[in-house]
């Protein structure tokens, strides 16, 4: 159903006003990641639900209403710890940006793991291609951002700091929740 923008359609998702192809063409991304990660017996790595949820905007011109609830939902595979401390990781997610637009990206990285009993720092960054309504025209680009996390084996929290990129970009923290699969078993 067109919603008056041409080429805009209500997708009946928590992404509104996305565009079907961006759509289509993310959820075929989030399907064959997680379809060939999960496939078959050689995968030994993590797979998890990611819950994308909160971005904290830094120095907001005043006057400026930017969404800070980014709701969507995404996976994140971590794979088998390389060296006792290395944790690769790929991810593909989409959610609600800073302006309301719908955004996707699908990536990987790798995390230099501190373990401290049951729980975990991580640091390290993350290369993606991402698709951003009001970036480009939508069309995809090639970023690589700082990555952070903390939590347990179960549950950790994601960070991501993003600088100021365009001059009328704001430098934000975007946080993730990441729930491992394996606790639904």
């Amino acid at each position: 159903m067109e919603n008056g923008n041409k080429g805009v359609y209500a997708c009946g998702s928590f992404l509104h006003g996305c565009r079907r192809q961006s759509h289509r063409a993310f959820l075929a991304l989030l399907l064959t990641l997680g379809t060939g990660l999960m496939a078959g017996t050689a995968v030994a790595g993590e797979m998890s639900l990611l819950v994308n949820g909160k971005a904290v905007h830094i120095n907001a011109p005043a006057g400026t209403n930017l969404n800070e609830k980014n709701w969507g939902l995404g996976l994140q595979y971590d794979g088998n710890i390389v060296n006792k401390k290395w944790v690769p990781f790929a991810a593909a997610s989409g959610f609600s940006d800073s302006n309301r637009n719908p955004s996707y990206y699908v990536g990987g990285g790798a995390l230099r793991r501190f373990q401290f009993d049951g729980t975990h720092v991580d640091m390290g960054a993350i290369g993606f291609v991402m698709t951003r309504k009001d970036f480009r025209n939508d069309q995809p680009f090639l970023g690589v951002l700082p990555a952070f996390s903390v939590g347990t084996d179960r549950v950790s929290v994601n960070m991501t700091y993003i600088p100021k990129v365009h001059p009328k970009a704001v430098p934000l923290w975007f946080f993730q929740l990441k729930i491992n699969l394996s606790n639904f078993r």
